[in-house]
């Protein structure tokens, strides 16, 4: 599995559609696209809520990212993630 890491920003349709229920509904959307949810954060600032998921590979972050966009009407950036440890594997090959 991959790492992703996803942000949101609410849009204002977002905002008046906030709910327990949407949390779940998006979970759920998350695990069909294959994904594992590793941590969800809600924060205060430029972006407003953190995912760190895990995907098969990144066609699949890419659609459950587009899914839970039209569904909520979250604005999302997903990006892939290594860890530290691997990135620093990586870079000794350079």
């Amino acid at each position: 599995m991959n790492t992703f890491v996803m942000f949101g920003k609410y849009t204002s349709e977002a905002v008046h559609k906030m709910s327990p229920d949407r949390t779940v509904q998006g979970l759920s959307l998350i695990k069909k696209f294959g994904g594992e949810i590793q941590a969800m954060y809600a924060l205060l600032g430029e972006i407003d809520l953190i995912f760190v998921l895990t995907f098969p590979n990144i066609e699949q972050a890419m659609k459950a990212s587009i899914a839970l966009s039209k569904m909520t009407g979250i604005s999302f950036t997903t990006s892939p993630a290594v860890s530290v440890g691997e990135f620093d594997k990586l870079i000794t090959d350079v």
